[in-house]
């Protein structure tokens, strides 16, 4: 399987609690970066929410403008529950790839979509809560790129406490 690249972008997240739940997506499928704008997550920021500490490992940072983040290469995919937009089942995910999704209480900025090479939905009956969805897509992403999970990687990455065996 050749190198892949995958970034989170959320336009001005509004719970912290979300952006904990989207560090720990981040860490459990192999993104490498978390960016956001706006300024709620920032003042909120102090309320520690990254539970398994992933940002020691993957950089979240700030940055005024999501758009500027993509380069020759990179693809920009737009994360919304929108007409048009395609069924996740259906896309093929970009090698290397920035995921841009928008705030728990509204929706992406028009201009942003404009950007955008391709926007993707989760089939669903009604909107999925932010982290949700992030940890969606990025397991649809993962299963598509036929990663092997072995029983090594199943010791490593189970909670502590988990010692169950399949009989």
């Amino acid at each position: 399987m050749s190198e892949s690249f995958a970034a989170i972008g959320l336009v001005n997240p509004k719970s912290p609690t979300n952006v904990g739940g989207v560090l720990r997506a981040a860490g459990c499928y192999g993104a490498q970066a978390v960016y956001f704008n706006g300024n709620r997550y920032a003042k909120a920021a102090k309320y520690h929410t990254d539970t398994k500490n992933v940002a020691e490992n993957i950089p979240i940072q700030q940055v005024d403008d999501l758009v500027s983040l993509k380069v020759s290469g990179r693809a920009l995919v737009c994360v919304e529950l929108v007409e048009g937009a395609t069924p996740l089942p259906h896309f093929a995910h970009p090698e290397n790839a920035l995921y841009v999704f928008g705030p728990e209480d509204g929706s992406l900025p028009q201009d942003i979509v404009d950007a955008a090479d391709a926007v993707v939905y989760v089939p669903t009956t009604g909107c999925m809560n932010l982290a949700a969805t992030v940890n969606v897509l990025l397991y649809d992403r993962m299963a598509k790129r036929a990663t092997n999970f072995d029983a090594a990687q199943i010791l490593t990455s189970r909670d502590t406490n988990n010692r169950l065996i399949v009989g």
